[in-house]
């Protein structure tokens, strides 16, 4: 089969289906042949809390696979629309059925978390992915002791981890801190009391909202719950997912011990942008469109949708690359890191920079 989808993607039968792909024409007769694109045929939908579901897929010939903690792009067709979004893998990489899956929380924004959530997509469903990318994972070789910290659907990537260190009968030392509001909000409860029991995981989780009396920790993460739990941050290599809150913490108690270095971090919510910033002054154009307004101090891609405009966008978090547009000119500044960027023809995503004075974008 490789053979014959690596004969079909030649040149010679790209002139033949110009200006189409190979594979308009093939998902005309089954919607999962395709040459290069990937698709998900939906086996299951597992329902894990009262708004967070896990999605079941059988991917065709074109997924290679994936890296625990790494992430897809996750498409679905609705009324001639296709709307996509990018969630985390959750499952093990050493599954041995072929199939793997994305669990996801719905928002009150995410049509198509919501789309989900209310139930419209059923198994046999085939579904847009893209090859999985992102640099959350762990290395090749894993340390001997580990700290994964996770707060919310930010565990789903962690999941993933655990769940393949486990199938491949790790020996090393994992510590793993969740934080959930309660437990009922917690995704993975009962696996996550299954594991619990595994001889090289030491487990606490934390619901922030609904603090147990017999509790070993309470409330949001401080250096005590670190001590408590044995973990010297400074020589711990450390992989931390979550809320803005949760990562910018971490991110500063890290930093005020001096272990910057031992840690790694992805945000499942950007943070709020403070609208009354003293950079929030000047405008922003968009040359492509013709359009141009004051600059709120919002994201590049709220302000352009408040302009009108119709960016194309994935995560909204600054994951994926759904959203990175030219900036012609002008600063920017990233509200994950606070650095502020003037380059000429520079590629930024717009979800998660904002103008610092006038800006134009090619949008």
């Amino acid at each position: 089969m490789g053979l014959i989808r690596k004969a079909l993607a030649s040149p010679a039968i790209a002139k033949v289906t110009s200006p189409h792909h190979l594979d308009d024409y093939l998902t005309l007769v089954h919607p999962m042949m395709t040459v290069s694109a990937v698709r998900g045929r939906v086996v299951d939908v597992i329902r894990e809390t009262g708004d967070a579901s896990t999605v079941v897929l059988r991917p065709n010939g074109t997924w290679s696979g994936f890296v625990p903690g790494q992430h897809v792009e996750f498409g679905v067709e609705v009324e001639g629309t296709r709307r996509v979004r990018v969630f985390s893998v959750s499952s093990s990489a050493a599954r041995k059925d072929g199939l793997f899956s994305v669990s996801v929380k719905a928002h009150p924004d995410g049509y198509v978390s919501q789309f989900l959530h209310a139930g419209h997509l059923k198994p046999g469903t085939v579904v847009y992915l893209s090859p999985a990318s992102g640099d959350f994972v762990l290395p090749e070789r894993v340390p001997e002791h580990i700290l994964l910290i996770s707060g919310g659907s930010g565990i789903t990537p962690v999941m993933s981890m655990l769940r393949t260190l486990a199938d491949r009968g790790h020996t090393g030392r994992v510590t793993f801190l969740h934080y959930a509001r309660t437990r009922e909000d917690e995704m993975f409860s009962i696996e996550l009391d299954a594991m619990a029991e595994l001889p090289f995981v030491d487990m606490v989780r934390v619901h922030t909202r609904s603090p147990e009396p017999d509790a070993e920790l309470n409330g949001r993460i401080t250096l005590d719950h670190l001590r408590h739990l044995a973990v010297d941050p400074a020589s711990t290599p450390t992989w931390v997912c979550g809320p803005a809150g949760l990562i910018q913490t971490v991110t500063q108690l890290y930093a005020d011990l001096g272990a910057s270095d031992q840690l790694t971090a992805e945000y499942f919510k950007v943070p709020s942008v403070n609208l009354d910033a003293e950079d929030a002054s000047g405008s922003v154009s968009f040359d492509a469109s013709g359009v141009a307004a004051a600059n709120s101090g919002a994201t590049i891609l709220e302000q352009a949708e408040a302009a009108g405009l119709s960016p194309v966008y994935g995560c909204r978090m600054g994951v994926c690359n759904t959203c990175a547009v030219k900036k012609l000119h002008g600063a920017v500044r990233h509200v994950i890191s606070g650095e502020v960027s003037a380059d000429t023809d520079e590629t930024i995503k717009v979800c998660v920079n904002v103008p610092v004075g006038d800006v134009a974008m090619d949008l």
